[in-house]
């Protein structure tokens, strides 16, 4: 029962808070929370048991009375439940009404990623074929060396 008597104040709600290392979300008025781990899609109600999973990169959702269903994208997150407090932890995450805008944010910022990943591995890439040139001039030379000198 989610409102009991006259004063219609919330009863049985999850207290949701959302953190990275930048800022904080926080919603009083929780109903449900929607998210997935690697065994797949799992809901948690009010006064459900205490429980502790790491949520797959993606979409997890939450239903709040005062803004219905919200989308919160995360890179992936560690959720914590207990006491009717569900806590999750990111890097960074996205909140949003909107299932397609917080899709198409998640997808761009996937594709900044992966641009970020290769070009990261392409600098390794070229750090190596450096170190490799390196070696074969100083063996073609003669000079001898050690792994410490490298």
């Amino acid at each position: 029962m989610l409102y009991a008597g006259d004063n219609a104040t919330a009863m049985n709600s999850i207290k949701v808070s959302l953190q990275d290392v930048t800022h904080r979300k926080q919603y009083e008025d929780v109903t449900s929370f929607v998210g997935e781990d690697k065994s797949g899609s799992f809901g948690i109600l009010p006064d459900h048991d205490r429980f502790m999973t790491p949520l797959v990169v993606g979409l997890c959702r939450f239903n709040t009375v005062q803004h219905g269903w919200l989308y919160a994208a995360t890179a992936g997150a560690l959720l914590y439940f207990h006491d009717n407090r569900l806590c999750l932890t990111t890097r960074h995450f996205l909140i949003d009404s909107d299932y397609g805008r917080i899709s198409a944010a998640l997808t761009e910022q996937f594709l900044e990623e992966e641009t970020r990943l290769l070009s990261q591995k392409q600098s390794l890439r070229q750090m190596e074929e450096e170190v490799l040139k390196r070696l074969w001039d100083l063996r073609r030379r003669g000079v001898a060396y050690s792994h410490d000198e490298i």
